[in-house]
């Protein structure tokens, strides 16, 4: 096991007991291991979808990642900075808004590599560093002593993928792959050194394509409708109401299944379209309009969504048993999580992108025996922006000072400070593709949201109150009885923007690639010359 001669003095006052136990030697004391790190990532994993969270609808049950709430903690409030897959990515490696990091878009933007990352500080710390799975950052990965990723978004099915520099090919289920590959790692690690592992899952993005073994799981189940479902935006701001991603208005026919997902096998699509076939066959024949389409696509978007998520607990099933037969369990911390939460139908939408609470909030355990107490609900507002200098404080490490996070370390040994926030800047960009969802920067407490939509042709404010309105329907800007209310959220906003140093107009690049109407917008210079992979959305 690694042993350390230079280990930080505050390192030990937060190891398990058992690891400064009188009845250890002296030099056992004195060289206590570096935990393990563990971080296993999900893409568009909502917290309706995880029966850990309770949540109303009940659609789901995940006893492998409820497994880890149960051992360790659950937060109920992790919250994102910029609801959307390669921003999130940006913000969780270098501890930094979107703004200071410079990927504010899926778009346009390219990971600039050479920044200063959490993965970089560990390895040069003696960790070593793999990741796995999802990158979805354009630019190669830096700091990782192996890698092995999906070129931009990946395929479901058979996925190519490129090892450390070298394209491959793989046969089988994405998900299921990614786990065998980072099962694979942590049996042929270095043993002499403690280790990061980033497993990072395609699932459950757009276009939820299930594994074959879960075609039909739900037998054909009738789900539990959102309230929100049919959601008509009255008395909201125009912003809300014109968008692109609603089950009425933007379901494909390769999300709805008509069209079998790419790159599958002769024998998987004769699968495939065993099952999906003849109720293709039943919709199309039923000539379905109006709420009765809306309500099929829904039905068949939560069988193939939650289908994926099966998958994924599965995966974190067999991740975690191998941590226990490799003898590394207690010594590890273990972080389940996504890039951001996504819409089920609430409003009548799929995707993320809103600083409303079904995208905005992400899933997040975290698994430490000895450190974090079993089943311990937190309630504190925190964020991906944490992670980078929660990581760099749990391997003994000194965090930059350019970090725009906080440590989560205290939090986790049950130890809140007294000046934890209470509020957290939100700032989304990307307009007008692909889901027109318009360009918001907001401040969120634990009851209110006040949100400024301000771009490109609209300027426009919203007060949400979840205390009195938990579906997130009501506009409450402009009621008397919140002008005190909007007024002190008003100068909260601004203190938040000029905390984190957002008070200039972002460059139009920063909104993606295409015009608003009317305008011409240049590309980004991208940074670098490292080898760019495929984008998708």
């Amino acid at each position: 096991m690694f042993r350390t001669t230079c280990l930080l003095i505050s390192l030990l006052s937060w190891l398990p007991l058992s690891a400064t136990s009188p009845a250890q030697s002296p030099a056992a004391q004195a060289t206590p291991r570096r935990p393990n790190i563990v971080f296993i990532f999900c893409d568009d994993l909502t917290c309706q979808a995880i029966s850990a969270y309770g949540e109303s609808r009940h659609l789901l049950e995940t006893p492998h990642i409820d497994k880890l709430a149960a051992q360790g903690a659950r937060f109920d409030r992790c919250l994102v900075t910029n609801s959307i897959c390669g921003p999130s990515r940006a913000t969780i490696l270098t501890g930094k808004y979107s703004h200071r990091n410079g990927f504010y878009n899926n778009s346009n933007c390219t990971f600039d590599n050479s920044q200063t990352t959490f993965p970089k500080l560990l390895k040069a710390a003696g960790y070593q560093t793999a990741m796995i799975g999802k990158w979805h950052l354009v630019s190669d990965p830096t700091g990782f002593d192996h890698w092995q990723i999906l070129p931009g978004q990946g395929l479901y099915y058979n996925p190519p993928m490129i090892r450390n520099g070298e394209k491959v090919k793989l046969t089988g289920y994405t998900t299921d792959l990614i786990a065998d590959l980072s099962i694979d790692w942590l049996k042929q690690r270095d043993r002499t050194k403690p280790f990061l592992l980033m497993s990072q899952h395609k699932a459950p993005h757009r276009e939820w394509a299930p594994a074959l073994r879960h075609l039909g799981w739900d037998n054909d189940r009738v789900y539990p409708e959102p309230p929100t479902l049919f959601d008509d935006f009255s008395g909201r701001s125009r912003a809300v109401a014109d968008h692109d991603m609603g089950l009425d208005r933007t379901f494909t026919e390769l999300d709805a299944k008509l069209r079998p997902s790419p790159n599958m096998s002769p024998e998987q699509l004769q699968q495939w379209n065993a099952w999906y076939g003849p109720r293709n066959e039943k919709f199309l024949a039923a000539g379905l309009q109006g709420r009765e389409l809306v309500r099929w696509r829904y039905n068949r978007y939560m069988h193939d969504y939650l289908a994926c998520v099966k998958a994924v607990d599965e995966n974190v099933g067999r991740l975690m048993q191998t941590l226990e037969d490799e003898g590394e369990a207690e010594n590890t911390v273990v972080v389940f999580t996504s890039d951001q939460g996504f819409f089920l139908g609430e409003h009548g939408w799929f995707d993320k992108r809103w600083i409303f609470e079904e995208s905005l909030r992400t899933p997040m355990m975290v698994r430490w025996p000895g450190v974090v107490k079993p089943g311990s609900v937190q309630k504190e507002i925190v964020s991906l922006v944490d992670f980078a200098q929660t990581f760099l404080e749990i391997a003994g490490l000194e965090q930059p000072g350019d970090m725009q996070g906080r440590s989560l370390l205290p939090i986790l040994q049950g130890q809140t400070p007294t000046d934890w926030r209470t509020s957290l800047y939100y700032h989304y960009y990307e307009f007008p593709a692909p889901h027109r969802v318009r360009p918001h920067m907001g401040v969120i407490t634990d009851r209110y949201k006040l949100v400024h939509y301000y771009k490109p042709d609209i300027d426009e404010w919203e007060l949400l109150d979840r205390q009195q309105n938990p579906e997130e329907t009501k506009n409450y800007y402009n009621d008397p009885e919140y002008a005190q209310v909007v007024s002190e959220l008003q100068t909260e906003l601004q203190r938040l923007r000029q905390e984190v140093g957002d008070t200039a107009e972002a460059p139009r690049s920063a909104y993606g690639n295409q015009p608003f109407d009317g305008e011409a917008v240049k590309p980004q210079k991208k940074p670098g010359s490292e080898k760019k992979q495929t984008k998708q959305q």
